[in-house]
């Protein structure tokens, strides 16, 4: 976990250490003296701004890229006040490719009215190669484009942009390597998110992320555990755990653990009070996690399950590694030993060669589970991954039909299980002044449900009781118990 380090102190006239993170610290008190010249050169600060795309581990990944930049002397700003811009880019699905391609457009104009802005990429979408080529050929201004795999190199390259003109260029093709003890800079006093591991060892066949991701690969938990307890002694009291498969962690380890067996070394920590985690890869939830869940006094009571479909031919062309049998025989053992379990999902339509059939499938194991939530996505078909070159590509007509028909059903069943909750009184984290009406406050129960009750602000960082009384669909408006 990262301490303060005073930047000041480390002398920038000798060569640069070849060891991480000191390395990089050089590179950021390297960077300090680049952007004070600069300033003094505008007669102003110079500003930052890193956008996200994509997930939680991206956003993580931002908070890193952020405190990086405050460290080296940039303050932040909104965009379109930004000296240096940066995207922390997803790949995903084409549409993120495509909003990326269109912000760059506004960019270039920007740039023009300030040519001592600099632009930044990052990120997943900068792994595939063609993309790359692509901003070579037609985003010449923009300066720095890196990958995933040496993000925790981002001070180096900032110098060297700082440095210097013309577009640089660092994509690695992977990497074993996990450097600890960077700047972070959390979005959050109170709740953070921790990676446990990087990377993806599952193959999905639509899926990009092992290409851009890389390979599995866990952090020490003492690491991890070191970080949590500085965290909560900064007075953070919730922890995201954050993996592409978390059920796998600690398989690559020297002395591997399980997930479970990290959740009861976290959940020993003192001034933690929650404990999140996602993703959960069906086919590696283990009984012995189902077990510390259920013992657990600081485990949400919030799972996170992705079906993606319910059709076992299609689960077995996706290369998920389960049926829908054995799907729902894992809810079941779920909801049998943590009854008050909230669970959600993420379910793909129009993957190639889906039938009506198929489809009907998916919509049977909605209506048995009754997901709290789900996350519903069209097939992107995406360049690189095994199910781009399939036969039998779903018409777009009929899959626009089957999405809109599955989101009736996932936004019905979503709104009674929601109302399960009413009139109950629920442990909130309050994480905001509501964004709509600063007499409200907005917080989540263990269970992930979003609730919005009158507030004052100094609450904001607390749990407290409240009573949740209007359902409203997605969320629910609440009173606050006194205490």
């Amino acid at each position: 976990m990262y301490k303060e380090t005073d930047f000041k102190k480390i002398e920038i006239n000798t060569d640069p250490p070849l060891t991480e993170p000191e390395r990089q610290y050089y590179y950021i008190a390297l960077c300090r003296e680049l952007v004070r010249r600069e300033a003094e050169r505008l007669g102003r600060p110079l500003t930052c701004c890193v956008t996200t795309f994509g997930c939680q581990m991206n956003a993580r990944d931002s908070e890193k890229l952020t405190g990086i930049l405050k460290e080296a002397g940039f303050a932040e700003a909104g965009e379109e006040q930004a000296d240096f811009v940066i995207y922390n880019t997803c790949t995903v699905r084409e549409n993120a490719n495509l909003k990326v391609y269109g912000h760059l457009g506004l960019l270039k104009h920007r740039k023009k009215n300030n040519p001592s802005m600099r632009i930044a990429l990052c990120g997943c979408m900068m792994q595939e190669p063609e993309v790359v080529e692509k901003l070579k050929k037609s985003y010449r201004f923009v300066d720095l484009i890196f990958g995933t795999h040496n993000i925790y190199k981002f001070a180096e390259l900032l110098a060297e942009t700082l440095g210097s003109k013309g577009q640089l260029i660092d994509v690695w093709e992977g990497t074993g390597q996990i450097v600890e003890d960077l700047p972070v800079e959390r979005k959050y006093p109170f709740k953070s998110g921790v990676n446990i591991m990087f990377g993806c060892n599952n193959f999905c066949s639509y899926c990009i992320v092992p290409y851009v991701r890389g390979r599995e690969r866990s952090r020490r938990p003492e690491d991890i555990l070191k970080e949590i307890e500085t965290l909560a002694a900064e007075g953070v009291c919730e922890v995201m755990l954050l993996g592409q498969n978390v059920n796998s962690y600690g398989k690559t380890l020297e002395n591997p653990i399980s997930f479970a067996e990290l959740l009861r070394r976290v959940e020993r920590i003192d001034g933690i009070a929650r404990i999140r985690f996602m993703t959960s890869h069906p086919k590696d939830l283990s009984e012995e996690l189902i077990q510390v869940m259920r013992e657990s006094k600081k485990i949400c009571r919030h799972l996170h399950l992705p079906l993606q479909s319910g059709s076992t031919r299609i689960l077995q062309a996706m290369n998920r590694k389960y049926t829908k049998e054995q799907y729902l025989e894992l809810v079941a053992r779920i909801r049998r030993e943590i009854p008050d379990i909230s669970l959600t999902t993420d379910i793909i339509v129009g993957f190639p060669g889906e039938t009506e059939k198929d489809f009907l499938e998916t919509l049977d194991v909605v209506r048995r589970v009754r997901y709290d939530n789900a996350y519903t996505f069209i097939y992107s078909r995406r360049t690189g991954t095994p199910a781009a070159s399939m036969e039998n590509q779903v018409p777009e007509e009929e899959v626009k039909s089957r999405f809109d028909r599955l989101l009736a059903l996932v936004q019905k069943n979503a709104k009674a299980q929601t109302a399960r909750f009413a009139d109950t009184v629920q442990e909130v984290l309050i994480e905001e002044v509501n964004k709509h009406d600063t007499a409200f406050l907005t917080g989540r129960t263990s269970n992930n449900l979003l609730v919005h009750f009158p507030g004052d602000a100094s609450l904001v960082g607390s749990i407290r009781r409240v009573r949740l009384e209007a359902s409203k669909g997605f969320y629910y408006m609440g009173t606050l118990i006194s205490e």
